[in-house]
């Protein structure tokens, strides 16, 4: 059967399929996208990792598994934000600096998935874990860039104070694969580490390589070791793509601030200044050099140090890695904190863990070096907490 539209009503017709259209976002309502000035070339690996981390999806016969927690990276990731707790993942095996005792049982990830024919890891009895959701990858080629040094001045200026707030740099060992940054500093053989939640991962290639390996059983040149049988298998990844996917993560833009001649957000800012969350959550960040010349030397702003800081009882999981004790978490980066409900199906799952469904929430449960900070805020008037939490909600 032939659908005849008249002449007459093909303007109509037309009207209706632009009214109903999905209307395209804004640039400052996405986090994904690449930071402005790369060069041509740069242009084409961002677009090449790009490709790697949101559309390549990996199948038995592309190696994945046995067994895994996911079957891409954006499967976590999704429009490179935060995780949902459907894809939250579980890390284990380690209370303290004396290292992860687990290893020989699945450990540090439990991978709670498994290929037909293959039986998903459980939890061993009594070993210490936590949950973790994914984290927005947005600006983490900035974090790269900060230098040593840089970090261990504000460490130095934390040191200073008198109210309890004394954030650390985490020595950890770094695997041999790593080319170390320029002026890196070592201390009794370890150097300073700065990403994960723990800020146990020294940089994205460390990160990528892990995170193919754990979440997804894929091997590569950097993490030969297959998750299920512990064999050293042949690379199930190139090395060029791994490269890609690093360089992508590099050069993703930083999350765009919203709002910013808001009133509200305005005065919020001055609050968050002045009840000291700005202390660990430092505004502003310098980067040194980096072979990609649009991260040397810029002042970014991310809100966190890239310090350990202890945060008490209330986010002490019994569950740590490297040489941070099981209460110290990096601070969060605050930067895109409005956007996180886009990738998280509309509401908040904030936190390690996901479990504060509100940024108010969140900040209840900041004890530690943060307790004196969250009595300041709940000392604060409604109008006051809102104007506060309207300028978190504008970064």
């Amino acid at each position: 059967m032939k659908i005849k539209i008249t002449l007459g009503l093909l303007p109509l017709f037309l009207v209706g399929c632009e009214v109903f259209a999905p209307t395209e976002l804004e640039e400052y309502e996405l986090l994904d996208g690449p930071i402005d000035g790369l060069t041509h070339a740069e242009s084409r690996r961002f677009v090449a990792g790009d490709v790697a981390f949101n559309d390549q999806i990996f199948t038995a016969e592309t190696g994945l598994g046995p067994v895994f927690t996911g079957t891409s990276c954006v499967s976590c990731h999704a429009g490179d934000g935060k995780g949902h707790p459907f894809n939250q993942f579980i890390r284990f095996g380690q209370s303290d600096e004396t290292g992860n005792h687990f290893l020989d049982q699945g450990g540090p990830q439990l991978q709670n998935k498994a290929l037909p024919g293959y039986e998903p890891e459980i939890l061993p009895e009594g070993a210490p874990h936590a949950t973790f959701l994914a984290p927005a990858v947005t600006g983490l080629g900035y974090f790269d860039a900060v230098t040593d040094a840089y970090l261990l001045d504000i460490e130095a200026e934390q040191a200073q104070r008198t109210d309890g707030i004394h954030g650390e740099v985490h020595w950890n060992h770094v695997p041999d694969y790593v080319t170390l940054r320029p002026n890196a500093i070592t201390k009794d053989g370890k150097y300073i580490t700065r990403f994960g939640k723990k800020a146990s991962v020294y940089d994205l290639l460390q990160q990528t390589a892990d995170a193919y390996n754990q979440d997804i059983g894929i091997t590569s040149f950097y993490e030969p070791y297959d998750t299920y049988s512990g064999d050293m298998l042949s690379p199930e990844i190139d090395r060029q793509t791994i490269s890609d996917v690093v360089f992508y993560l590099q050069t993703l833009k930083a999350p765009v601030p919203r709002n910013q001649d808001n009133p509200d957000v305005i005065a919020g800012r001055n609050l968050f200044d002045q009840v000291q969350c700005a202390v660990c959550h430092r505004p502003n960040m310098e980067t040194g050099y980096s072979p990609i010349e649009v991260l040397s030397n810029v002042t970014f702003h991310p809100y966190t140090d890239l310090l350990l800081h202890d945060l008490g009882p209330e986010l002490n999981d019994g569950y740590t890695e490297g040489f941070a004790n099981s209460a110290q978490w990096r601070t969060a980066p605050l930067w895109g904190l409005g956007l996180s409900k886009d990738s998280q199906g509309g509401k908040y799952y904030l936190m390690h863990d996901g479990r504060a469904k509100s940024i108010e929430e969140a900040i209840a449960l900041h004890g530690g070096e943060a307790a004196n900070s969250r009595a300041l805020f709940e000392q604060l008037s409604q109008e006051e907490k809102h104007q506060v939490l309207t300028f978190l909600e504008s970064l």
